[in-house]
């Protein structure tokens, strides 16, 4: 492919990618590769080069463009040398008209910037993340990894974590193959050490997806103990199965569950756990280092019901605590609607239930919990809080 003609293929995906996140279609990464897929005569320079144009692209649009062009042509404000590219010759795009505009640059669609948590850094929410592992204690120590991952340095405040450069391919290395290392957010590693699991306790965790943080609460309960790993969607929970394996974790059962009636197969926990961990479905503004296109996704009406189905489900969660149990709030997001005002509709709807500080080296309390944010902390940016019901 020339340089002309990998920056027209740019286009073509961004053109492909704004119709998926408006229709709720597949994700870049898909579509990505299913293009290539179609051309195999596109080399590996060729694949990488069209990737960092529609990236490049994607970071620096916040509000969703009408156009893949109007994307392209926006970045050669920020990449003067594409400008060259648009000469209409074969496989090229057309030549950019006087006057004819880019999309706008910014970090955060207009309509979010007044929802998100005052103090978070919205120009880092972009940055591009490292790899950041969690040691799993079943079966190594960081000592004993450190050897393996050279170019692994560790994160100050969480014992078992251990960060790369971004793109590192950890899945190549043998600490990952033999399941002494997970791949986690360091954020997310902090949720799951805010839980306190220990050995012998009954765990729920509730929105479990593929298990990321059910590996890690199984590490703190050194495999001992009922861990129930919940949720609704079939193809996330069994990614669980072959992770546990390869982290030697046996003590997880699996539970999927109806949406709009776990409640109902949930009865039979009801007043039995002793830590219930409810990671809930969210905007993920928290984690556009790594999903910048999904700010295209996000619409008023996705967060309006996001926020009702976080607030049913830390309904139904509360009664499957014992007294004196806790629950353990968190989201990948950074508006106070998911995140400060969720935990005090909560609090204010249910009685018996209090909230507790959280002790963190990282980290920024607001309101009840414990805002992490990429500017701040450099994790993906979070926001959690420990609530304890009345013994």
């Amino acid at each position: 492919m020339t340089p002309a003609a990998r920056v027209q293929a740019a286009i073509d995906l961004l053109d492909a990618i704004i119709a998926a996140a408006r229709d709720g279609g597949p994700a870049a990464d898909t579509l990505i590769a299913r293009y290539f897929k179609e051309r195999r005569y596109a080399g590996s320079r060729d694949r990488r080069a069209v990737r960092d144009h529609v990236y490049d692209a994607i970071r620096r649009v916040a509000d969703r463009p009408e156009t893949g062009r109007a994307a392209m042509i926006g970045l050669v404000d920020a990449q003067p040398e594409l400008a060259a590219l648009f000469d209409g010759s074969a496989h090229a795009p057309l030549p950019i008209e006087p006057g004819e505009a880019g999309a706008a640059a910014g970090a955060v669609p207009g309509w979010l910037q007044p929802l998100l948590a005052a103090p978070v850094e919205q120009d880092a929410l972009l940055g591009r993340a490292p790899v950041d592992l969690r040691v799993n204690r079943l079966k190594a120590t960081p000592a004993q990894v450190a050897p393996e991952l050279p170019d692994a340095t560790p994160i100050a405040g969480i014992p078992d974590a251990l960060r790369l450069p971004e793109g590192y391919p950890v899945e190549q290395s043998e600490a990952w193959k033999r399941g002494a290392v997970e791949v986690q957010d360091a954020g997310s590693q902090l949720i799951s050490a805010a839980c306190g699991a220990q050995a012998g306790q009954t765990v729920i965790d509730l929105c479990a997806g593929a298990g990321g943080k059910t590996l890690a609460l199984a590490a703190a309960m050194s495999g001992k103990g009922r861990l129930i790993a919940a949720d609704t969607i079939r193809n996330r929970i069994d990614r669980l199965a072959p992770r546990a394996e390869r982290a030697g974790v046996t003590c997880i059962e699996r539970l999927l569950l109806d949406q709009g009636h776990e409640a109902r197969a949930l009865a039979p926990l009801a007043g039995q756990a002793d830590i219930v961990l409810v990671d809930a479905p969210c905007s993920g503004t928290g984690t556009w280092r790594r999903n910048p296109e999904a700010r295209w996704r996000l619409t008023q009406a996705r967060l309006d019901r996001l926020v009702s189905e976080q607030a049913r489900i830390l309904d139904f969660a509360a009664p499957l605590l014992a007294p004196g149990g806790l629950l353990v709030y968190a989201t990948c997001a950074l508006t106070d609607r998911e995140g400060r005002d969720q935990v005090d509709a909560f609090l204010a709807r249910q009685a018996g239930w209090s909230a507790e500080p959280i002790e963190a080296d990282m980290g920024r309390a607001h309101g009840h919990g414990l805002l992490l944010t990429p500017g701040h902390d450099g994790t993906d940016g979070f926001y959690f809080a420990r609530l304890r019901r009345a013994a």
